[in-house]
């Protein structure tokens, strides 16, 4: 179990940092399968702040890799990360990323039976309708 309480899991021969992100992959499957999508990648990774000398010592490139690149049939790209929930340094990495990059489309999804009827929705979204349901006294 990682530090995030997630859980590794093999599939395919592919070992996924959580649940989530097997059954995404299991879901880009079947949509590729059904002709829904062109194709799709695992772990494209961009660097954010690249490697640099600092008073005479190198740094290391600083990197953020997300859990899936989309090519969907309009020949649109998306980039994909499964999220179970949201960290601060996660959050910021993710806001640099999306700065460095304004052209690209970057997603945070969440798996939600509840709210989705795909299983699939934005983070940000699902957020939001957990805050409504609770302020409201429904169950999340």
């Amino acid at each position: 179990m990682s530090k995030y309480k997630s859980q590794k899991i093999t599939i395919d021969g592919i070992t996924f940092a959580s649940k989530d992100e097997a059954k995404y992959y299991q879901f880009l499957k079947q949509r590729k399968a059904k002709g829904e999508i062109l194709n799709f990648e695992l772990q494209p990774k961009f660097i954010i702040i690249p490697s640099f000398k600092y008073k005479g010592k190198t740094e290391r490139a600083a990197t953020y890799t997300l859990d899936f690149k989309v090519y969907n049939l309009d020949g649109t790209i998306e980039y994909i990360d499964v999220k179970g929930y949201e960290t601060q340094q996660g959050s910021l990495k993710f806001k640099q990323l999306k700065y460095i990059h304004q052209d690209l489309t970057f997603k945070w999804i969440a798996r939600s039976l509840k709210y989705s009827a795909t299983g699939w929705m934005d983070y940000k979204e699902l957020q939001k309708k957990r805050r409504e349901n609770k302020k409201n006294g429904q169950d999340c």
